[in-house]
C-alpha cells in the first residue's frame, strides 16, 4: 500500500487503520466505526462516510456541505425557486379539485335529466302498449274468420263460389 502505516494504530484521516499481522508488515483495513465522534451521523443518516453505512444516492453525492449558509445568495435563490414551485403545485392541485367538483355537478345534472327521460319514455311505452293491445282485441272481434272451415260452411249454405 502506498501510505505509511500509522505508528499508533489509531484510525487515520482517510478512515483506514493499520493492522499489524506479521512482524514488519502493516496492512490498512477499513474502520467499522467513524474516525471522529459524530462522523457519518448527518441529518438523514445516509452519509457514506463512516464505513459500513448506507451509500448516498447519486443525487446526494458531491453535496458534502448539506447545510448551506442561510445568508448566501444561492440559498436565497433556491428557497425562492422552491417557494414558487410549491405555490404552483398547490394552485394546480386546487384547480384540479375545482375541475373535478364541476365535472361531478355536471354529471349529476345529466343523470337527473336522463332519469327523467327514462320515466317519460317508460310511461309512453306503457300507453302505446295499452293502445296496441286494445286495437289488437278490437280487430280480433270485428274480423270474420277466414279459415278453411268458414269456406266449407259458406259453400254449404250456397253463399260461396
Amino acid at each position: 500500500m502506498s501510505q505509511a502505516p500509522s505508528a499508533s494504530g489509531a484510525p487515520e484521516q482517510n478512515g483506514l487503520g493499520t493492522m499489524h499481522g506479521q512482524p514488519g508488515l502493516a496492512q490498512q483495513v477499513p474502520q467499522l466505526v467513524p474516525a471522529s465522534p459524530g462522523a457519518g451521523m448527518g441529518g438523514s443518516g445516509s452519509s457514506s462516510s463512516g464505513g459500513g453505512g448506507k451509500a448516498e444516492a447519486p443525487s446526494k453525492q458531491g453535496k458534502k456541505s448539506a447545510r448551506m449558509d442561510r445568508a448566501s445568495e444561492e440559498y436565497r435563490q433556491r428557497r425562492e425557486r422552491n417557494n414558487m414551485a410549491v405555490k404552483k403545485s398547490r394552485l394546480k392541485s386546487k384547480q384540479k379539485a375545482q375541475d373535478t367538483l364541476q365535472r361531478v355537478t355536471q354529471l349529476k345534472e345529466e343523470n337527473e335529466r336522463l332519469e327523467a327521460k327514462i320515466k317519460l319514455l317508460t310511461k309512453e311505452l306503457s300507453v302505446l302498449k295499452d293502445l296496441f293491445l286494445e286495437h289488437a282485441h278490437n280487430l280480433a272481434d270485428n274480423v270474420p274468420p277466414t279459415g278453411p272451415e268458414e269456406t266449407a260452411v259458406a259453400n254449404r249454405e250456397g253463399t260461396g263460389p
